[in-house]
């Protein structure tokens, strides 16, 4: 199976080759996936990063592809050039997304066809993030959004996920996958780092007494206390915790190459 890139912002993964199914995630411009089968309008699709499958929007996607940026800012607003000035478009590429420039000025990157992003808003494409409350806190007050990943919306595992996923390195997508690849504390002290894991929900603390989620019943991406949030949604949800593992103890190696 060759090797497709996407080339549109964002679109959304569903769950089968209908406009009318479930979105269970996203994909994003420049990520690497493979074609499993074809049904009229649809592809069923195996992304390169996390090896999630699901249906997209059947279109011509780039064969060859070489990012040597991506984007660093929340979202990063795509430009055209008119008469030597830059005009800015309603469309923009999301964090995370790989690009590859084809042209640069002072303050621009070509990475299509008089489709300009500012430079500013990138990083090189082996740029580490290790600050993870940094990437994580872009998204406060982002609107709670099931299979989003975005600025447009992010669930609760699509938030943990992301910063993974800035970083090219391997995390699970969805909650469930996550529970079992993650490593248990040796303790239940919450600390600085920690995911805290239910069934069906995820979060991260950001202290000893601040725990930052994308929690459905706010519909946005917030920061709560931890101990009285673990009760909410215990009360709420009837939902125990399930297991707590600390973010640094999750294997940090770089698994995609293009």
């Amino acid at each position: 199976m060759k090797n497709n890139f996407f080339n549109k912002p964002v679109t959304d993964i569903r769950s089968k080759p209908d406009s009318k199914s479930e979105v269970t995630s996203q994909i994003l411009y420049g990520e690497k996936f493979q074609i499993l089968s074809k049904k009229k309008s649809w592809v069923k699709i195996k992304t390169d990063f996390d090896n999630y499958t699901g249906y997209i929007k059947r279109n011509k996607f780039l064969k060859n592809f070489k990012p040597n940026k991506k984007i660093y800012k929340l979202k990063s607003t795509i430009f055209k050039k008119q008469n030597g000035k830059y005009i800015p478009t309603k469309n923009n590429l999301y964090l995370g997304s790989g690009i590859s420039t084809t042209s640069e000025n002072k303050n621009y990157l070509e990475y299509e066809k008089n489709k300009w992003v500012k430079k500013q808003d990138t990083q090189n494409i082996n740029h580490s993030e290790k600050n993870f409350i940094k990437i994580l806190k872009l998204f406060l007050n982002t609107k709670y959004l099931w299979g989003g990943k975005t600025a447009k919306g992010i669930d609760c595992s699509a938030l943990i996920q992301i910063f993974f996923y800035y970083n090219r390195v391997f995390f699970p997508r969805d909650t469930k996958d996550q529970i079992k690849y993650s490593k248990k504390n040796g303790n239940n002290k919450l600390n600085k780092g920690d995911i805290i894991f239910w069934k069906g929900h995820v979060g991260l603390c950001i202290n000893k007494s601040r725990f930052i989620h994308a929690y459905g019943p706010k519909k946005k991406v917030l920061i709560m206390p931890t101990f009285s949030t673990i009760k909410i949604i215990d009360k709420t949800a009837n939902l125990k915790i399930k297991k707590i593992c600390n973010i640094k103890r999750i294997r940090f190696v770089r698994n995609l190459v293009y």
